[in-house]
């Protein structure tokens, strides 16, 4: 099934996101996390990819055919471009066909001193071009609803989007955010710029203060006067801060269902309390 199918359908979807293992050994441990995560029915799950080196494209795809083939539930694959070249993607591309896994999250990539960069790609948008040129796959884009940390202005932002939608991405989903009026005023952007495919805000729950805070700096997500109060004052207290993390991102959720949105992309950091204790607080309401 192609993602894009639901929102045809009008459904507001349930997705999660996952990421491989570091070690192939440990590949057999996620098993645990994914039990839960398909427990709770999501419409897709996506997993990320790392920059640089078969090793890392192996374990995307193994764990992808888990989900589709063992769990019966919808993969989607990260790909980055930016250290790569067509040949690479080219080749990766042969093997998700080979495997059946037709949704692909086409990224640029994250800017890696270590990794050298390459010249076929320099943003995400020429990446999806080029897949769609090569493969019937599904593509959803990245999007931002403060803006990418590299742009220069909203405006830009809202033409470089509009290029990734028109190279054909039908499906995006949003950086994680802590504010929702930054992601109703990006609603309202994106129409207004002609910007119609379905748009998924990606939510992160606070549980840990150290990971939060560089998440924070590497996507320039805002710190909204609330969430750092929770951060200041549960830092030091893993119990106190997942609870008090928890209920602010069901209060973020809540607030985004009842204002009618295409649905909840929840980054679970591969920890299946977290996708358990939301879908617990929206059972009733998605």
């Amino acid at each position: 099934m192609v993602i894009s199918e639901l929102y045809h359908k009008k459904k507001r979807s349930l997705s999660f996101e996952i990421f491989p293992p570091k070690k192939d050994s440990e590949l057999k441990n996620i098993d645990e996390t994914l039990t839960v995560l398909c427990e709770l029915k999501p419409d897709f799950i996506s997993v990320t990819f790392g920059a640089g080196g078969g090793s890392n494209r192996n374990r995307t795809i193994e764990l992808a055919k888990k989900i589709k083939y063992e769990y019966q539930v919808e993969p989607v694959v990260h790909l980055t471009c930016l250290s790569y070249n067509k040949s690479e993607i080219d080749e990766f591309s042969k093997i998700l066909v080979q495997e059946g896994i037709q949704n692909v999250l086409a990224l640029r990539g994250d800017r890696n001193p270590d990794i050298q960069e390459k010249e076929d790609f320099h943003h995400a948008s020429d990446l999806i071009a080029y897949l769609k040129q090569k493969e019937a796959f599904c593509i959803a884009g990245a999007c931002y609803p403060e803006n990418h940390p590299e742009s220069e202005n909203r405006v830009t932002e809202m033409r470089h989007l509009r290029t990734k939608v028109e190279a054909g991405a039908e499906v995006l989903i949003s950086q994680l955010f802590f504010d929702n009026t930054y992601f109703f005023r990006f609603i309202e952007d994106c129409r207004i710029a002609g910007i119609e495919v379905p748009i998924l805000p990606g939510i992160m729950p606070v549980i840990n203060a150290a990971q939060i805070k560089r998440m924070v700096t590497i996507c320039g997500a805002s710190f909204p006067i609330r969430f750092q109060k929770i951060i200041q004052r549960f830092e030091n207290n893993k119990e106190a801060l997942f609870d008090a993390g928890m209920s602010y991102a069901l209060s973020q959720i809540i607030d985004l269902l009842v204002n009618d949105i295409d649905g909840i992309h929840l980054y679970t950091m591969n920890n299946p309390a977290v996708a358990r204790k939301i879908c617990e607080g929206i059972r009733n309401i998605i």
